[in-house]
C-alpha cells in the first residue's frame, strides 16, 4: 500500500496541472471510432469522438469539461471508464476485455482509483471468507482470535490507505469516490444480526451527499443499490419485500436530504427503478411521502419529477383511473369513461414488445371464454407505426377496443399513466377504480380469477 502511494507521489512530481488531453492506445484496434461519453448516474451522453490510428492510438481534448467520470466507448463490450480531474490521462489496454488489461501510464487520479478498486475487491473477498469463521468457529480457539485480528486489520489497512491518499491529494476526485464506496468499519466481535443492524445504521457515514460533483459518476446509484441489498431477501413475498425496501428508501432519502440536487437525483432514480420492477407499494409510498424540493405549487411550473410522483399517487390501487381519450383504428376518439362493462382491462402494449406479443394469445383466450361477458379490454398501443399496429391487429384478430395515438412513449396516454415499459396492465371496476395492477401473465390470470372473470 505504501509503495503504491509513493509511486503515485513520484509521478505527481512530474505532472503538469490543468491539462486537457486523454491519450490512449487500444492494442489491435486500428481505424476505429472512439466516442467519449459523459456519465451522470446511470445515464451517458456522447460528447465527442475521434478515430484510432494504425497503431491503435487516439487523443481527445477535455478542455472546458467538468471533473468527473467519463466513458470511452468503441463497441458493446469495448469500453473503459476514466476519471478526468484537469490532468492529462495516458492509458493502454486491449480491444477484448479492456478493463482487465487497463493500465494507466499517466494520471494520478486513475492510478489512485484503480489501486483502491483492486484493493477493495481483494479485501472484500477476504472479509467474506472470514465472516463465516467469526460466526460459527468456537470462540475459545486460538485460530478464532487470529481471525478476529485479521478481520479488523484488513479494514484498518484500507482506511489508512484512504487517509494517506486524502492527505497527499486533498482535492482528488478519486479519493472522494473511494470514500463513498468504502464500507463502515465493522467490529469483529459483532454477531450476524448486530452486524446487519450496524451496517443499516452506519452505511452512509462516509458519504458526502453535499458533493454534487459526484453526480457525474455512478457512485450514488451504486451506493443506493448496494444499501438496498441489505434489505433484499428472495424468500420474502413481494408485499414483505416492498415493506423492507420502504425502510431502505427512508434511510437513503433521509441521508441525501442535506443537498437538494443529490436528493432530487436519488428520488428520481429510486422512483424509476422501482417502477421498472413494478414495486407499486414502494412507489406509492414515495409519492405520498416525498416531493421534488425544486418543485413549486404552481401546477404549470411543476417539475417533471414532481408530476411523475403525483401521477403515481393517482394510479394507486383503490384510486379512480385517470380519464383516457385515444383514437381507435379509424381515428374515432374512444373514452375510457364511456366503456360500460362491469370490469375493464386496460392494457398498454406495443408490437415491438416481445412480452406483449407473447401475452396476447392467452389474453385472447380469457376474453373469448367469458360466459357471460363481464370485462372489456381497452388495448392502448404504444406503437409509432400505424402499419405495424394495424397489421398486427388484423393478423391476430384482436377484436376488443384497440386505440393508439401513435406517439409511442411521448403520447399523452403514456404520460398520464407513467408508462415507461410494456406491458403495463390495470384491472378496473365499473366506476373505473383500480382494483389491481398485474405484472406477469400469471398475475393477470390470478387477478381475473380473484374477481371470478375466468374459470
Amino acid at each position: 500500500m505504501r509503495t503504491i502511494l509513493i509511486a503515485v507521489l513520484i509521478w505527481a512530481s512530474f505532472s503538469v496541472l490543468a491539462q486537457n488531453n486523454i491519450k490512449g492506445t487500444i492494442v489491435d484496434l486500428t481505424g476505429k471510432k472512439i466516442a467519449i461519453q459523459s456519465i451522470f448516474g446511470e445515464r451517458t451522453k456522447t460528447i465527442d469522438s475521434t478515430f484510432t490510428d494504425s497503431t491503435g492510438q487516439f487523443q481527445l481534448t477535455m478542455k472546458g469539461r467538468l471533473p468527473g467520470m467519463y466513458r470511452l466507448y468503441w463497441a458493446k463490450e469495448g469500453m473503459v471508464d476514466v476519471i478526468w480531474n484537469r490532468e492529462d490521462i495516458h492509458f493502454k489496454t486491449t480491444e477484448i476485455n479492456p478493463e482487465d488489461s487497463l493500465k494507466f501510464i499517466g494520471s494520478i487520479e486513475n492510478q489512485l482509483y484503480q489501486s483502491f478498486i483492486r484493493m477493495d475487491r481483494m479485501n472484500q473477498s477476504k472479509l467474506q471468507v472470514l465472516v463465516p469463521v467469526i460466526d460459527y468457529y468456537p470462540s475459545h480457539d486460538a485460530f478464532y482470535k487470529t481471525v478476529i485480528i485479521e478481520f479488523e486489520n484488513i479494514q484498518k489497512l484500507q482506511q489508512r490507505f484512504l487517509d494517506s491518499a486524502a492527505n497527499l491529494y486533498p482535492n482528488s476526485y478519486a479519493v472522494r469516490l473511494a470514500k463513498v464506496y468504502s464500507s463502515p468499519f465493522i467490529p469483529a466481535a459483532m454477531n450476524k444480526d448486530d452486524r446487519m443492524t450496524f451496517l443499516k445504521q452506519r452505511y452512509f457515514d462516509k458519504v458526502n451527499f453535499s458533493d454534487t460533483s459526484l453526480l457525474r459518476s455512478m457512485v450514488f446509484p451504486n451506493k443506493a443499490i448496494s444499501y438496498m441489498s441489505l434489505y433484499s431477501n428472495n424468500r420474502l413475498p413481494q408485499k414483505q419485500l416492498e415493506a423492507e425496501f420502504i425502510k431502505a428508501v427512508n434511510v437513503i432519502l433521509g441521508a441525501a436530504s442535506v443537498n437538494p440536487d443529490v436528493y432530487r437525483f436519488l428520488l428520481d432514480y429510486l422512483v424509476s427503478g422501482f417502477d421498472k420492477f413494478h414495486f407499486d407499494e414502494v412507489i406509492t409510498y414515495i409519492a405520498d411521502n416525498f416531493k421534488d424540493p425544486s418543485s413549486c405549487e404552481d401546477q404549470t411550473r411543476k417539475s417533471a419529477l414532481q408530476k411523475k410522483l403525483e401521477t403515481f399517487q393517482k394510479l394507486a390501487v383503490g384510486k379512480t383511473a385517470p380519464e383516457l381519450e385515444v383514437p381507435d383504428i379509424k381515428g374515432k376518439p374512444v373514452k375510457l369513461a364511456n366503456i360500460g362493462s362491469e370490469y375493464t382491462l386496460l392494457v398498454f402494449w406495443s408490437t415491438a414488445c416481445p412480452h406483449c406479443v407473447a401475452m396476447m394469445p392467452r389474453l385472447k383466450e380469457f376474453y373469448a371464454g367469458q360466459q357471460p361477458k363481464r370485462f372489456e379490454v381497452m388495448s392502448v398501443s404504444i406503437d409509432t407505426s400505424r402499419t405495424e399496429w394495424t397489421t398486427y391487429l388484423k393478423e391476430e384478430k384482436l377484436n376488443w377496443i384497440n386505440v393508439s395515438d401513435l406517439k409511442g412513449f411521448a403520447g399523452k396516454s403514456a404520460d398520464d399513466y407513467n408508462i415507461y415499459a410494456t406491458p403495463t396492465i390495470f384491472l378496473l371496476d365499473r366506476e373505473k377504480k383500480i382494483l389491481s395492477k398485474p405484472i406477469t401473465l400469471m398475475e393477470l390470470e390470478q387477478a381475473l380469477r380473484d374477481h371470478q372473470l375466468i374459470r
